[in-house]
């Protein structure tokens, strides 16, 4: 009996030094993670392949970005504009515009990510600022950025085709227009909606953003095109089925501010 107990007392006692011993180890790799992602951010350049996610920034100045156009190309439903200045060069990227070598232009400012990975590009910027567009006319002089921004009322698309598209079925299913409708007791919830495809942005900010709608909704204030951030690659046209989380009044900054969108999402056909 004695021999039992010692032999028990023995186990407890193993099985508690091995449990100190996983917490000190998870515990270690935690700092080490963490101290490695310190020392990675103090890096004034940081190769692209030392984070898998971009960091992202916002601005700090209230100024334009200006200079001559030396580089541009559209890629994603975006235009990407290399811009120089006195002889420094800064990418900026802008919903698609016309933009043409050797132009002088002026952006507003916006949200600078390091190590971003155009997938439609193939290419990574060691730095680029995601801007809602170029300032009014009176441009480069101006301190302050327009009112305009792509978030929101104001990057919901209008199209001259009628799209009407059948309501989904089953738990937590609901049209564009009842999710808008609804906002504040969807926030934070799980939704269906299934929509036709009217427009994709790949790869920014380390997601796709596809705009969908079902005919339901109204144009004049925007309640008819919903945004959706997946990892799925739709095209144009496709109509498809959306399952994620929706948030409401969700803003990433930078005039990036959406009355309801829908994030972490599956777009299948």
């Amino acid at each position: 009996m004695a021999l039992a107990l010692k032999s028990a007392d023995c186990m407890k006692e193993s099985l508690n030094m091995k449990r100190l011993i996983t917490v000190f180890a998870v515990s270690l790799v935690t700092t080490l993670i963490c101290t490695g992602a310190y020392a990675s951010s103090k890096k004034e350049n940081p190769s692209p392949t030392q984070h898998s996610q971009p960091s992202i920034k916002n601005s700090g100045e209230e100024a334009v970005i200006s200079g001559k156009v030396v580089e541009t190309m559209n890629a994603g439903g975006y235009t990407y504009v290399c811009i120089e200045k006195k002889g420094v060069k800064t990418w900026v990227a802008v919903p698609q515009t016309d933009v043409k070598v050797g132009q002088q232009m002026a952006f507003q400012p916006g949200a600078e990510m390091k190590n971003f990975t155009s997938k439609t590009l193939n290419r990574t910027f060691d730095s680029i600022i995601f801007s809602a567009g170029p300032v009014a006319s009176s441009g480069a002089g101006s301190k302050k950025a327009s009112a305009k921004h792509e978030g929101g009322m104001a990057s919901a698309i209008k199209t001259a085709e009628k799209i009407s598209v059948e309501k989904a079925t089953g738990p937590n299913a609901y049209t564009v227009g009842e999710v808008y409708a609804k906002k504040a007791s969807l926030n934070k919830k799980s939704v269906v909606i299934h929509g036709k495809v009217v427009k994709v942005s790949l790869g920014i900010m380390g997601k796709n953003w596809v705009h969908v709608q079902d005919g339901t909704g109204d144009a004049g204030t925007g309640t008819h095109n919903l945004v959706v951030t997946t990892q799925d690659s739709p095209s144009v046209g496709d109509v498809v089925t959306v399952k994620g989380t929706l948030y409401k009044d969700k803003d990433f900054g930078a005039g990036y501010k959406y009355d309801v969108i829908v994030e972490q999402a599956s777009v299948q056909r």
